[in-house]
């Protein structure tokens, strides 16, 4: 077989690239970066459903990839092993945000938190006034899920997942809350 005329620089494998990237070469960790990342951007939209959060988990995985490598034993593929530590990331960033949720909130009772004052007043002389006294006068839960429907407009799942109930009880709270509303401006 004839020799090459010069030189052929072939780029290095994945595998290659993960020992130099665990052996702190930052060079070999940009190449799985890139090779990786729309994989797992993808994985954390899908979680999250949000794509400025997603961004912003795609980097911790990534950060956290870098500070663990040294922990990737080769027991399965990279790939397989990024896609756990991202699905982690994700799971435990849910998890402290229950946990803060919890800590600041007590549940779907607080209405503290939201506000309905910035939605726009209706046209007919005086309604504004009895729509707004009826909405205070809401119990709270019903009053936190009717804000964040009727006035924010966040759709059930949304609510749910904000308030860690189900899609449901949000349409159960929605529909005591339009009732209660109904009766109080029937008055």
């Amino acid at each position: 077989m004839q020799a090459l005329p010069h030189p052929v620089t072939l780029s290095p494998s994945l595998s290659d690239d993960v020992a130099l990237a665990a052996q702190g070469d930052r060079r070999a960790f940009e190449r799985l970066y890139r090779a990786h990342v729309d994989k797992i951007f993808t994985l954390c939209a899908r979680m999250v459903g949000e794509r400025m959060r997603a961004e912003e988990l795609t980097q911790d995985v990534f950060v956290r990839a870098w500070d663990k490598l040294a922990q990737f034993r080769g027991d399965s593929a990279f790939g397989t092993w990024l896609h756990r530590l991202a699905v982690n990331v994700v799971l435990n960033d849910r998890q402290a945000e229950r946990r803060q949720r919890d800590r600041h909130d007590d549940g779907i009772e607080d209405m503290d938190a939201i506000s309905y004052s910035d939605a726009r007043p209706l046209p007919v002389p005086g309604l504004s006034l009895d729509l707004e006294a009826a909405i205070a006068a809401l119990p709270a839960g019903a009053k936190k899920v009717f804000v964040l429907h009727d006035v924010e407009g966040y759709t059930h799942e949304e609510i749910a997942a904000m308030l860690g109930v189900t899609a449901g009880g949000c349409k159960a709270q929605l529909h005591r809350a339009r009732m209660l509303l109904r009766e109080a401006l029937n008055r």
